[in-house]
């Protein structure tokens, strides 16, 4: 996620999502989600700005095209903050908890089916 001056035209602002997009294909990684958030209220000022045009790439790769992302957004005049965070050990934590979630549903369901069919029997007989 980066955020860029707000005093940036729109049609700049274009052009340098399109360079980062480009950057990240041109070092091998892909660019999954792409989210132009728009101008929103900063949290504290920067530079005394009070707002700033909020952009979020999701990227899958190997982490080399975030060094070059990285070193870019540095010396870019127009990005005022850039903040990456690595998501792919957290999915893989969410992943396991939503296995364990669908076998413990599926134990569930299995253990209700035959309470179910111990009591059709006893039902028909009475």
């Amino acid at each position: 996620m980066y955020i860029i001056d707000p005093e940036v035209p729109a049609d700049r602002v274009e052009k340098l999502n399109e360079a980062v997009g480009k950057v990240i294909e041109k070092e091998g990684g892909t660019v999954v989600r792409m989210d132009d958030i728009g101008r929103k209220q900063l949290a504290y000022p920067i530079e005394k700005k009070t707002e700033g045009h909020y952009v979020l790439f999701e990227i899958d790769g190997s982490g080399q095209e975030i060094l070059e992302l990285e070193r870019r957004m540095r010396v870019n005049d127009m990005i005022i903050r850039y903040i990456t965070i690595r998501v792919d050990e957290d999915r893989k934590k969410a992943d396991k908890l939503q296995a364990k979630r669908e076998n413990r549903q599926a134990k569930r369901s299995r253990f209700r089916a035959t309470e179910e069919t111990a009591d059709a029997p006893a039902e028909a007989a009475a």
